[in-house]
């Protein structure tokens, strides 16, 4: 029994030194202190300086009025009320908008056709308004055609009433029949609307997935350089553990990571006032297999770095994939099968919905239950193939020495048998 608890201590003594050894190199590494610390908490900040006016307001909208009627004119008019758009300027024919347009002084063209009043003032007929978009910014679209829209859908249900009651129908029933399906709209989790707002929890956790797989990749090429071995425990000849130490190091990141993902996704939100309206206890219960996850999908990558540089070389190829084949800032629906199915490898994929639907739509975490167990699942799939690389690889280590062992004691028997005695005369 007690050589038991004693032979427990050793390797509990023996991981203890391997995570403070691990702690010590990381600490003790600029470039790595810069990644983990100062990238992973200035990056946010920045990215929310670039999206703190979440809308865009005056817009500057060319008009091109070939009715030129009043009742085109009024419906500039509301338009212009809009606080995202301004009437910059009056063409008298497209080709003169779109010169504006080229040029961007314009990012939007509004078109009247010269039938305009006359089809409203038919009963039957249909008035068309031709709209057009600089779609080089998504939020120049946005504002532009969602402050259109709201002014048309008025527009509509005025010339409706205003039919019904030339046939003969009172304003009441008018009203009534035009308010068949009333409706109102409740922005649920972006009340105002602004892109920021959507963008900046997924990009918190992309922070998060990137600078700690960079960060450890570096760490990795670091060791490649130095020569240094990973499966080595010290004070031992040629003994080694792989989930020992797998598990040692992973201890070291993770004491770190799930401190840096509590301030950026438990606090930073509510300091930026992004909706958060889920529970605290709940992310951070979901932080725990999100960080294990990337740490140990890290390492089965740092296997193969070579160099310090590799990182980055990693770093700027998959922040682009991972983020767009996630379908946050890219719809999920137009993502290639081939990259959706691969992007379920990636941690980052699953946490990102999982935070979305936790901090900013309020769901539990039971409610995330299939984010929550996908990043169990690749936690445990990365750990198993870590501990096997590094098996494998102190494997191979210790069947190197043990070769080189035999060598170096057989050496010495081929160099003696190859001497012949000198003659020597004795007199």
């Amino acid at each position: 029994m007690y050589r038991l608890l004693y032979q427990w201590w050793l390797q509990l003594k023996e991981a203890c030194w391997i995570t403070v050894d691990e702690l010590r190199r990381i600490f003790t590494d600029p470039g790595v202190m810069v990644i983990f610390f100062l990238g992973s908490l200035a990056y946010p900040v920045l990215y929310k300086a670039m999206y703190w006016n979440e809308q865009v307001q005056n817009i500057p909208v060319a008009v091109v009025d070939m009715s030129n009627s009043p009742e085109s004119r009024n419906f500039l008019h509301r338009w212009s009320a809009a606080p995202d758009i301004k009437l910059a300027y009056t063409c008298a024919s497209m080709a003169e908008a779109e010169e504006l347009l080229r040029d961007q002084k314009i990012h939007g063209i509004i078109y009247f056709p010269r039938d305009y009043a006359s089809q409203l003032a038919d009963p039957l007929g249909k008035a068309t308004i031709s709209l057009y978009c600089d779609m080089s910014s998504f939020l120049y679209m946005k504002g532009i055609y969602l402050s259109c829209n709201q002014v048309m859908l008025e527009s509509m249900r005025n010339v409706q009433i205003e039919r019904y009651e030339n046939m003969g129908v009172g304003p009441e029933m008018s009203w009534a029949l035009v308010q068949q399906a009333p409706y109102t709209e409740t922005a649920l989790y972006t009340s105002n609307g602004g892109y920021g707002s959507f963008l900046i929890p997924a990009v918190l956790v992309m922070i998060l997935h990137q600078t700690l797989f960079f960060g450890m990749c570096m760490m990795a090429g670091t060791l490649r350089e130095e020569k240094r071995e990973l499966f080595r425990i010290p004070g031992r000849k040629r003994g080694y553990s792989a989930i020992r130490i797998t598990l040692a190091r992973a201890a070291a990141y993770f004491m770190i990571y799930y401190a840096l993902a509590a301030i950026l996704l438990g606090l930073l939100p509510r300091l930026f006032e992004i909706p958060h309206i889920g529970e605290i206890g709940d992310i951070l219960r979901f932080n725990v297999p999100f960080i294990l996850s990337v740490i140990f999908m890290s390492m089965c990558v740092g296997f193969f770095v070579r160099n310090r540089e590799a990182g980055m070389v990693l770093l700027i190829s998959t922040s682009l994939i991972f983020l767009f084949g996630a379908g946050i800032s890219w719809p999920k629906e137009m993502v290639p099968l081939g990259w959706k199915w691969l992007s379920y490898l990636v941690p980052y994929t699953w946490a990102a919905h999982g935070f979305i639907h936790i901090n900013s739509m309020g769901a539990s975490l039971w409610a995330t239950r299939t984010e929550y167990i996908a990043l169990w699942i690749l936690t445990g799939g990365y750990f198993l193939l870590a501990v096997t690389m590094l098996f494998i690889a102190g494997y191979r280590q210790e069947q190197l020495e043990s070769r080189q062992a035999a060598e170096s004691e057989s050496a010495p028997l081929s160099e003696s048998s190859d001497m012949q005695p000198v003659p020597t005369n004795v007199p």
